[in-house]
Order: C-alpha cells, then structure tokens, then sequence
C-alpha cells in the first residue's frame, strides 16, 4: 500500500491549511530562527489559496520561513523533493531555517507529500544531483544544465511542478527575463487550474506578484499580513522608474 502522502487524492488545493508556532517545542527564544522578530507567540500562517505569494525585503525571513514549511512537507533545506538530499550538510556551517520545523505545527487536509521545494540558489546542486542519480540507475539523466540559465529553470518547471502536489518556490525569477517570467506565469495558471497543486512561492517580482486570485502577504518587521501589489515597495519603485527611468536612475545614484 502507498503511503498516505504519495497517493493521489481526490480534494482540491489548497492542503496544507496552516502553520503555526508551537511554543511548548521553542527551548531557547534566543537562538535563530526564534529570535527574529516575525516570529511572536502567536505566529501563524494561514492558506486561503491554491497560490500564496509572500513579498519581502532581502532578509527579512522569507526563506527561513519557506524552508521550514519544506522541512515539514519531508522536503531536504537545500531543495528538491521527498527523499532527495542534493548537498552535503556535514560540513554546512550556516543555520538552514528547516530548524524552523521543530517547532512548527501544521494542518493538513490531507497531508501531501508529493512536490518540490525549488531554491534558485541550488538549483545546479540539485539538477545535477538528478543527473547523478539517473545514471546511477542506468537512465538517461534530465539534462537540465545543457541548457540557459533561464531556460534550464523553465525546463525544470515543466517538467517537475504539474503533477499533483506542494511546491515552494523561493524567488523563481532570479534567472527569468520579463518575458521568461510570462512563460511562468502561465505555468502558474495551469497549476491553478488543475486544482492538484498548491504554490508557496517567495518573489521579489511585481510580475508575478500580481498573479491573479493569489493570496499575497507582505513579510515586515513584525510578521505576516494581506497586501495588494499596489501596495509592494517593489511595485512602487518599478513604477516610478517606468515612469522616468533616466530621472528615477539619476536621483537615486544622488542621494
């Protein structure tokens, strides 16, 4: 018999449905990543959608949260999926925020385990770790890296993130243009419609923030809460730049 997390399932994403601190399992407030501030007693994140999108400055926890939610789903900090460890942690010296899941507390319905944690930092960690294991067994590997960089991401993409499950994507665009990141929005749209996929997905991108029915929350100091991608600082410097790109440039490099 499969077990329960890699059968398929007939209800609709979303399913996991929250996540929140437990803090009877927190031995130490003081330690990473318990001492950053978006996490207070009462943290808890809430899926309403297939899609959740989380907006952010740069360090201000949106991996730490993401790679927890991915330990919790079985998946390895540095990427891929169930069962797959493309890295070598035994010399790693930083603090991976998978220790996030100790403390972490969840809701399913039901538990799927089946997906991907996508980190565009290891994707060729990862990529190659998939060739490896297919030679390994004989089988010509998916050969992602003979492609672009972009290309190879979206290669991937199709490839990997349609069936059904939960995929966490950390700042997929990172090697998309503007156009390339259409191509994965309409990737998104497919997903969406298929009703077997659940997307958390972390971005710096106004492009895909402004995925329609998406559920977008902005990560500040003080937590997790509801915004429109008006409302993004990402957005608003994009703007003013469309609007005057020499002008916006030059009083930028003058302040």
């Amino acid at each position: 018999m499969s077990r329960r997390g890699s059968r398929t399932v007939n209800l609709p994403a979303p399913y996991l449905k929250r996540v929140w601190l437990d803090l009877s399992r927190v031995h130490d407030r003081e330690v990473y990543p318990f001492c950053l501030p978006i996490f207070p007693d009462d943290f808890e994140l809430n899926f309403d959608a297939p899609i959740t999108i989380i907006v952010g400055e740069n360090g201000s926890g949106k991996s730490t949260i993401l790679e927890g939610i991915a330990a919790l789903a079985g998946y390895d900090d540095a990427g891929g999926g169930k069962g797959y460890m493309p890295v070598d942690h035994t010399e790693a010296r930083e603090k991976m925020g998978g220790q996030l899941s100790s403390a972490l507390r969840a809701s399913w319905l039901p538990k799927i385990t089946n997906g991907w944690f996508f980190r565009a930092e290891s994707f060729f960690s990862v990529a190659r770790y998939l060739d490896k294991a297919a030679r390994d067994a004989g089988q010509v590997g998916p050969d992602f890296l003979s492609h672009s960089h972009g290309e190879g991401f979206l290669r991937f993409f199709e490839e990997r993130c349609q069936r059904q499950g939960i995929f966490i994507f950390d700042e997929p665009e990172s090697a998309l243009s503007p156009a390339r990141q259409i191509e994965f929005l309409k990737l998104l749209r497919r997903m969406d419609a298929s009703s077997i996929c659940q997307v958390i997905m972390a971005t710096h991108s106004p492009m895909l923030m402004a995925y329609p029915n998406a559920q977008l929350l902005r990560l500040g100091k003080y937590g997790l809460e509801p915004v429109t991608v008006e409302q993004t600082d990402h957005y608003r410097l994009m703007r003013e730049f469309c609007e005057d790109p020499r002008g916006f440039v030059e009083a930028t490099l003058g302040e």
